[in-house]
């Protein structure tokens, strides 16, 4: 539950622009999905999550514009750092070969996202949108894609229930569904549906569903695979988002800093 005495902190979004500010966003990722999640990583011992990726990523900062700390992050990668890459991430965990000669124009994929427990409000989502909004604004990007994690400590109920719910009002067409490497076992839905915060903004935007979750056991999560056609977007929850920054974004420098 995030802390009440943070609602009105000052927040500010803005891509990573030094090493030590990329390594800021990697010591919360390792806060939040080994600390606090459980899960299971080979950076551990650094205190860090830290992948392949990384170096090839943009990373998007949320910080707290009184003390300069990072309390929300993503990253971002490209076609092209996806190439130079040799793979988006998503690949490792879903076939993405009907999907991606479906999209029709420029395309990015998000990853590793993930807010300070403090700042699970609304606004540190609503800020980290605020800049994915900025970065597809000025590179025209017309499709954004990725995961949303949702937790298996219940042995897969919540996520079936979730499915249960993309499967009657999210799904996306069929040409655009991506297939998961590990799938779930099925199991009982839960008796009622609790979306995570992240996985219910993207919906909220007009985000699809692009298929079946994938198993992640490092993680102890089910990844659901999310796509977002930016002519689809929800302008309505798209203004709501936008509004719950409580100042200014920062002006965004394109220059990508490897971690």
């Amino acid at each position: 539950m995030s802390n009440p005495n943070v609602k009105h902190t000052p927040l500010i979004v803005e891509l990573a622009k030094t090493h030590e500010d990329v390594l800021a966003s990697l010591r919360l990722r390792y806060r939040v999905f080994a600390e606090e999640q459980g899960a299971i990583l080979p950076t551990a011992h650094e205190g860090l999550d830290r992948d392949y990726y990384d170096t090839f990523s943009h990373h998007l900062l949320v910080r707290n514009a009184d003390t300069g700390e990072v309390v929300g992050s993503t990253r971002i990668l490209t076609e092209e750092s996806a190439a130079r890459a040799g793979s988006f991430y998503s690949e490792s965990e879903f076939d993405l070969s009907t999907m991606l000669p479906s999209l029709k124009g420029n395309y990015i994929e998000i990853g590793r996202t993930c807010i300070h427990p403090d700042f699970r409000n609304g606004a540190g989502i609503g800020m980290l949108w605020s800049g994915l909004a900025q970065f597809m604004e000025l590179h025209k990007v017309d499709y954004m894609f990725g995961c949303a994690s949702v937790g298996m400590r219940d042995g897969g109920s919540q996520v079936t229930a979730i499915m249960n719910e993309a499967r009657a009002k999210h799904l996306a067409p069929s040409t655009m569904w991506v297939t998961p490497r590990q799938q779930l076992t099925p199991t009982s839905p839960a008796e009622r549906v609790k979306m995570p915060p992240l996985l219910k903004a993207y919906l909220k935007l007009g985000a699809w569903v692009a298929g079946e979750p994938c198993l992640d056991p490092d993680f102890n999560v089910a990844d659901v695979f999310i796509l977002l056609d930016v002519n689809n977007l929800n302008t309505r929850y798209h203004r709501h988002f936008m509004q719950a920054s409580v100042k200014r974004l920062k002006p965004m420098e394109m220059t990508r800093q490897l971690a």
